[in-house]
């Protein structure tokens, strides 16, 4: 009884770190459409601040995707620990 407690325990573990780099991901995902979205509508309202707007909006999404890949590493380190 107390291995099967162990082996659910261990999978509850997995499923929850798997569920966390999925949300991660789709955050990451969610954040950098709307970066995109906003600067797109920006360029378009105002054409002569595209090359402002394109480096500011390169480096947001950078740093999205930074913390995404922080929150699935860590999520993987779960799993792998």
């Amino acid at each position: 009884m107390e291995l099967l407690a162990i082996l659910l325990d261990a999978t509850y573990g997995i499923m929850g770190a798997g569920i966390g780099a999925g949300i991660a991901a789709i955050g990451a995902g969610l954040g950098i459409g709307r970066i995109g979205g906003s600067a797109l509508e920006s360029m378009a309202r105002q054409p002569e601040s595209t090359g402002d707007l394109r480096a500011s909006m390169i480096v947001a999404a950078a740093l999205v995707e930074g913390a995404a890949f922080f929150a699935i590493i860590v999520c993987l380190l779960i799993v792998l620990l």
